[in-house]
């Protein structure tokens, strides 16, 4: 399971380079894409991360402007992470590469069995 998912990050890895993203900052970036932004703690669960990865993930793409760390208006505790208009934008423009390395992948393994394989990686994540 490792291997092949070093090697689906590399594809998407290689995907994404023109928008000078990573894998890893895409899934972010669409963790993000809610119609109100999520507190930090939601969003580490989903990617199966700890809270100080995320922290780490998200420097670069706010640096980018691509993101915003906000205090929460109904926690000053806590932090909300704000997809920004330029963030949305880029998602905007990744997601049909995102769709279309997903169905190259697809029809380079027809005889696969990919819901199976989605429903198992799901249900070990």
């Amino acid at each position: 399971m490792q291997r092949a998912a070093r090697a689906l990050a590399r594809r998407f890895d290689e995907a994404f380079r023109p928008f000078d993203l990573t894998n890893g900052q895409f899934s972010l970036l669409m963790s993000l894409n809610r119609p109100e932004p999520p507190p930090m703690g939601p969003v580490a669960n989903l990617l199966a991360m700890d809270r100080t990865t995320l922290t780490a993930a998200l420097k670069p793409l706010a640096s980018r402007g691509l993101v915003r760390i906000a205090k929460d208006p109904g926690d000053r505790r806590s932090r909300i992470l704000v997809l920004t208009a330029k963030g949305k934008s880029l998602l905007a423009r990744a997601v049909p590469i995102w769709q279309r390395t997903h169905a190259e992948i697809e029809h380079q393994h027809p005889s696969a069995n990919l819901d199976n394989l989605r429903s198992t990686l799901l249900a070990v994540s």
